[in-house]
């Protein structure tokens, strides 16, 4: 593992920025064009520019999928000039292709450093999630408990009855059972049809946007991404791989992963210093949605480091023909 002492995440961290305001920029062109691929490839393509660019070895651990099945930005691929730090990079070049497509709020380009060997090397499965945001004690809500005790004992916590909680949760058929127990509370949900990495942010920021905790099952890198952006913000992430076949729990094995019932928590999911970065796509409760005007592109990336606790809001406004 690279000593961390050599990871200058304040000098790196608006490098980061520049990569994520370059897929947003790029995307942005796609939005509303009923293309998610287009929208993703052009994402990706300008985020390994940018990469490349980084003074980093930087080795991607959360990416856009296996070797074989992606062309860029693949689990495992080396990125950067090969010249500085060694660095685990997590990343979705566009998080809501589907709302990108269709002009949806919420969608954002999203990246995450750290030193090498400090991210977890989640495949490409589903975890099951639950997250609060800062300023409850520690495990004040746990993947054991049923949907109507989570909000019972975030409730308590908060000193507020569970009429009082807003939860969100991705709109799948597989969340069905949990969205009834959660509404037997009384409490409120949110329902999204994509974007959990923002869902989990929410809960950071809930005087803002409303949203007390999110659970459900999405995807394991949405995961680690998430528990990044957290360590940042504060709050609590916890999440547990879900398997549907042998070939997953294969691609779990062939990860490093030997424990495949383990829950894991926000600091085994990022166990040092992170540098998170997100842009605006589309408008959203986060952030605003990349803006083309006449001869000019506006966008909008919030920039964080777990290091200092930072949370930085920057508007970037450059030329464009």
């Amino acid at each position: 593992m690279t000593d961390p002492v050599h990871f200058d995440d304040r000098m790196l961290s608006l490098g980061l920025a520049r990569v994520s305001e370059a897929a947003a920029m790029a995307s942005a062109d796609l939005i509303g064009r009923g293309d998610e691929k287009a929208a993703d490839q052009a994402a990706v393509n300008a985020m390994r520019d940018q990469l490349n660019m980084l003074p980093i070895a930087g080795r991607v651990v959360i990416g856009e999928g296996e070797r074989d099945e992606a062309p860029m930005l693949y689990i495992g691929e080396e990125v950067g000039t090969g010249q500085g730090p060694g660095v685990d990079i997590a990343l979705d070049p566009l998080e809501g292709t589907t709302l990108t497509a269709k002009a949806m709020p919420n969608a954002l380009t999203v990246i995450a450093m750290a030193p090498r060997g400090t991210l977890l090397h989640a495949p490409d499965v589903y975890m099951d999630k639950l997250a609060v945001g800062p300023g409850y004690p520690a495990d004040v809500v746990s993947l054991e408990m049923s949907p109507q005790e989570r909000v019972e004992a975030l409730a308590k916590a908060k000193g507020c009855k569970p009429a009082e909680i807003t939860v969100c949760i991705l709109e799948r058929p597989r969340h069905q059972e949990m969205i009834a127990g959660v509404r037997e509370t009384g409490a409120a949900i949110r329902l999204i049809t994509d974007g959990d990495v923002a869902g989990v942010m929410h809960c950071a920021e809930s005087e803002a946007t409303g949203i007390d905790m999110y659970m459900g099952v999405g995807g394991a890198p949405e995961g680690v991404l998430a528990a990044s952006a957290l360590k940042c913000m504060g709050g609590q992430i916890w999440g547990r791989l879900q398997f549907r076949n042998d070939d997953e729990r294969a691609r779990a094995e062939k990860a490093g992963i030997t424990d495949l019932d383990r829950a894991y928590a926000l600091d085994d999911m990022a166990t040092a210093d992170v540098i998170f970065a997100a842009t605006g796509v589309t408008d959203g409760s986060i952030l605003r949605g990349t803006k083309r005007r006449p001869g000019i592109v506006e966008t909008e990336t919030i920039l964080m480091r777990s290091k200092t606790g930072s949370v930085r809001r920057m508007q970037y406004r450059t030329p464009h023909s």
